[in-house]
């Protein structure tokens, strides 16, 4: 079942219709008494549904998943390669910047 909308985490989705699927799309939904918005948004929830319970969804996600990993490899190597090892030196520093920052307003760490 679908939950409450509110405005934070909600993305806007525009889509064409052919004229006589929006004819039958509206016409299922005033039956229902739901507004457009609600009966796609039923519609896309099925569909994640029906998508999920599929064989070879899992096996996809994860090699999916794993692409993702992979990129993220990269390009935290290629960040790494840009800064080399100023970067890693320069974060242990900017800690004890911001230790020392605290103890001269009077913050205990």
């Amino acid at each position: 079942m679908t939950e409450p909308r509110t405005n934070s985490g909600v993305k806007t989705l525009g889509i064409k219709v052919p004229d006589a699927l929006h004819a039958q799309f509206t016409l299922v939904a005033q039956l229902d008494g739901i507004s457009l918005g609600d009966a796609a948004l039923r519609a896309v929830e099925l569909y994640v549904q029906t998508k999920r319970s599929e064989p070879d969804f899992a096996a996809r996600a994860q090699a999916a998943l794993e692409e993702i990993e992979r990129e993220a490899a990269a390009r935290r190597g290629a960040i790494q390669g840009l800064f080399g090892e100023a970067a890693s030196a320069a974060e242990p520093a900017a800690a004890d910047t911001t230790e020392r920052r605290g103890r001269r307003r009077g913050e205990q760490s």
